[in-house]
């Protein structure tokens, strides 16, 4: 029941979440959407137009245009569950772009934390 609740979250909901995780550890705004972007393959534009129109997670990652094979290059544990061993395809989306924003957070370089 849990994750329908954050499944049907509005994005723009979870998105300044994330933003203020970075910003509290010195990174900024456009890192995070630098890190949104490389995970789904949306564009500055097109994650401001679906910040605006209230797209929930669900319609957020399930529309993303480039997100498969990107989401195997994120390992490890957000809260203690290891990314790569979530089962669901959404959730496990959600909590790549949880363990991205972390990475930022912790003062990875952003060049590492898009896997380049």
């Amino acid at each position: 029941m849990e994750q329908e609740k954050l499944f049907s979250m509005p994005f723009a909901k979870v998105y300044p979440l994330l933003v203020n995780k970075a910003l509290r550890k010195g990174r900024t705004r456009a890192e995070v959407e630098a890190a949104v972007c490389w995970l789904t393959g949306y564009d500055g534009q097109a994650l401001a137009r679906l910040l605006e129109e209230g797209a929930d997670c669900r319609k957020f990652f399930g529309d993303a245009p480039a997100i498969g094979e990107r989401t195997a290059l994120v390992t490890g544990s957000v809260c203690g569950v290891r990314v790569e061993s979530i089962h669901d395809p959404l959730l496990q989306r959600i909590r790549c772009l949880d363990k991205l924003v972390d990475e930022l957070a912790r003062g990875k370089p952003l060049e590492k934390v898009l896997r380049n």
